[in-house]
């Protein structure tokens, strides 16, 4: 019985997901999504607070996120759960009731070319209840963000290329 109710509530986690081509190697999409202290320049979803902290596994950052433009940065201190260079960037945030994982994953899709995944998981007994009401705005700050990534290593990519 018990793994009955564990497989179902796995399976029915929440989640909100993007992915977005990139023509650069996935080496530079790494290092541009690595550099948290940049992130203001080119990313109007997530922020860095504290640039003195950089990202390493099992470390808390402080962060902010802004769901729809205008609105004002909700702030978060998640613990970094994976670092894979190049690969993989992973992190959690708790409250009472409440587990959120990003994950930003990169994958080599052609030479020169790399796609951008960003996965947003909820879990936890309040899940069901507070995902609903931001759900909506989540997921536009999840394709925005990809959008501006997108967007600010091609163009960086040209101006590196004359």
């Amino acid at each position: 019985m018990f793994d009955f109710w564990l497989r179902s509530h796995l399976i029915l986690m929440p989640s909100l997901y993007t992915e977005i081509e990139i023509e650069a190697p996935k080496e530079h999409v790494w290092e541009v999504l690595f550099r948290k202290e940049d992130w203001r320049q080119w990313n109007t979803f997530l922020f860095d607070c504290d640039p003195t902290k950089p990202f390493q596994r099992g470390r808390e950052v402080s962060l902010s996120l802004r769901r729809l433009e205008g609105e004002e940065e909700t702030e978060f201190q998640p613990t970094i759960t994976l670092i894979r260079p190049s690969v993989c960037l992973r992190w959690v945030s708790k409250v009472p009731g409440l587990q959120n994982e990003y994950t930003f994953e990169l994958q080599e899709i052609g030479p020169g070319r790399t796609k951008y995944i960003h996965r947003d998981n909820f879990s936890g007994l309040l899940s069901g209840v507070f995902l609903p009401f931001i759900r909506q705005d989540e997921k536009q700050g999840l394709k925005r963000m990809a959008r501006q990534l997108k967007r600010y290593i091609e163009r960086g990519m040209i101006y590196d290329r004359r």
